[in-house]
């Protein structure tokens, strides 16, 4: 992986949230590393419901770790923004 996963602190809860969708991705990436293999079978996943909820429910195990690293951004308030 690139140095994008050299901490999984982040700023707010959506960066977290990006970093695991991002970090989901590149462990696909790892597993089958052939740009046309996977254009082939995201093709044919793309209409497949529970294939897009296995991935959605990775994408939330990534995101669990990550909120876990960054304290449940604890000194956010309700709208995810730091106070002043």
């Amino acid at each position: 992986m690139q140095d994008f996963t050299s901490s999984l602190e982040t700023e707010t809860p959506r960066q977290g949230l990006d970093l695991a969708a991002r970090i989901s991705w590149e462990i696909v990436k790892m597993v089958q590393p052939s740009n046309q293999i996977r254009d082939r079978l995201l093709a044919i996943y793309e209409d497949d419901a529970e294939s897009i909820l296995t991935a959605c429910q990775i994408v939330a195990v990534n995101f669990q770790t990550i909120a876990a690293a960054n304290g449940y951004w604890s000194k956010m308030n309700s709208f995810g923004d730091k106070p002043m």
